[in-house]
């Protein structure tokens, strides 16, 4: 067996630095009868078994002491399936190289999240999503999933075959089995506008309704101790592609957005007192731009500030009121708050414990410089976001539990059972997962 067995028990730790762990072994099959044997044995060894992928998930949802499945070798296309518009890929691979792959053959999924780092069994078990009036999740794309369930045995599933297992684990959370491929829905090649201007918050919020319906993708960040926002429109474009040119691109992406940005926040974290000046600057630093290009260029951007994160999805209808409250506690709680808040958008979907299952949502997304005390602020922030009935996304920090859970997912006890149907001996349990999804 091609397995990375760690003799020397590392530690794995996560990207944002905030979660450790030590498994007993680490495996990185090559073949998915590997990753079945791999399972079998931990079961046979009395050790749970969790797959990770780049680890950009802030919660301790793929962290365990037992059998840590790496899933770089399960990498790359397995078909592209013109006829029926989709492309099967194994799990490990980087959303990175799929968007690239798909752009060489001429095609794109319909929307992604604002990194491409994360694996796509990693990024869709988690939920991760993007921002869109008609579209959003990856997860949402997925027309068929396969799985490693916890006898060992292979699980193909889509609407048509095993529906009830395609309906919870396009977002499993790694709880009903391990994913070795899945197909995605993908379309021809098409072209976005984006559209970037600063905005002041309150026109933002007062017209927020009208900027979701007039745009396919429409986001904003709000600068804390500031009343200003930048917002963001990406639309369908006939063309022609007009990229950010190189210089713009450094200094705005680069040089803006991560190398200044990066020194903001250690002079932040050294000298908390600066943060409202640094962020008054931050917020006019950034100007008006427009730029058209092939989807993945336009929706991702790299992040290389490292930090922590907390996103909660509310009833889309209740932004303005969440937002306005959370504008009104930072102003009143003497927080100093370096990082901007992200706002997107998730029309409803039909996934089990999808954060946007059977309700249009709105995506508030609060963040910390790493290293940085957070607890403070996300705890203020939690409280109102469960307020409005909030649903965090499952690979960013909270604080809540099965219990809470049953009571904003109306789907919950179907999960649940599924679960226990696929997994009764809880070999993919952690303790992130019994707190979530009780024991």
């Amino acid at each position: 067996m091609s397995s990375t067995a760690s003799a020397k028990n590392d530690t794995w730790r996560n990207w944002g630095g905030n979660v450790g762990a030590r498994p007993a072994r680490e495996v990185a099959p090559a073949s998915v009868e590997e990753l079945a044997a791999a399972v079998r044995r931990a079961a046979e060894d009395g050790l749970k078994v969790k797959a990770v992928g780049t680890g950009h998930s802030f919660t301790s949802i793929a962290a365990t002491d037992g059998v840590l499945i790496r899933p770089q070798l399960l990498t790359g296309i397995r078909t592209i399936d013109r006829d029926a518009m989709t492309v099967t890929v194994e799990a490990g691979t980087p959303l990175k190289r799929l968007n690239m792959a798909l752009a060489r053959e001429g095609l794109s999924l319909t929307n992604m999240g604002d990194i491409m780092e994360q694996t796509v069994s990693g990024a869709t078990s988690t939920g991760t999503h993007g921002t869109g009036r008609e579209s959003a999740s990856i997860a949402a794309q997925i027309k068929g999933l396969e799985l490693v369930t916890a006898d060992g045995s292979t699980l193909t599933c889509s609407d048509k075959e095993n529906p009830e297992v395609f309906a919870a684990a396009r977002i499993g959370l790694g709880a009903l089995g391990i994913v070795t491929a899945i197909t995605f829905a993908v379309e021809p090649i098409f072209l976005l506008t984006a559209r970037e201007e600063p905005m002041p918050l309150e026109k933002v919020l007062a017209e927020f309704d009208q900027l979701w319906a007039e745009n396919e993708h429409f986001e904003f960040y709000w600068f804390p101790h500031t009343g200003s926002t930048n917002t963001k429109r990406n639309n369908r474009s006939a063309g022609p592609e007009a990229p950010v040119g190189q210089l713009a691109g450094w200094f705005e992406d680069e040089f803006l957005s991560n190398g200044v940005f990066q020194v903001a926040n250690w002079v932040g974290r050294a000298a908390p007192a600066t943060v409202p000046a640094i962020a008054r600057v931050s917020s006019r630093a950034l100007s008006a731009r427009t730029y058209t290009d092939i989807p993945y260029k336009v929706f991702t951007s790299p992040r290389r500030v490292r930090f922590v994160e907390m996103e909660y999805a509310v009833p889309r209808a209740a932004l303005p009121d969440t937002l306005r409250e959370l504008k009104a506690m930072v102003d009143h709680s003497g927080l100093r708050v370096s990082f901007p808040v992200e706002v997107r958008t998730a029309p409803a979907d039909d996934i089990t414990l999808s954060t946007a299952s059977g309700r249009e949502s709105a995506y508030v997304a609060v963040h910390m410089f790493r290293g940085t005390p957070y607890q403070r602020y996300f705890t203020a922030a939690e409280r109102i976001f469960t307020a409005h009935e909030g649903r965090p996304h499952w690979g960013k920090i909270h604080t809540r539990d099965a219990e809470y859970f049953a009571g904003v997912y109306p789907r919950f006890g179907e999960f649940t059972a599924l679960r226990d149907r696929l997994d009764p001996e809880r070999l993919f349990q952690n303790d992130y997962l019994r707190r979530v999804l009780g024991s």
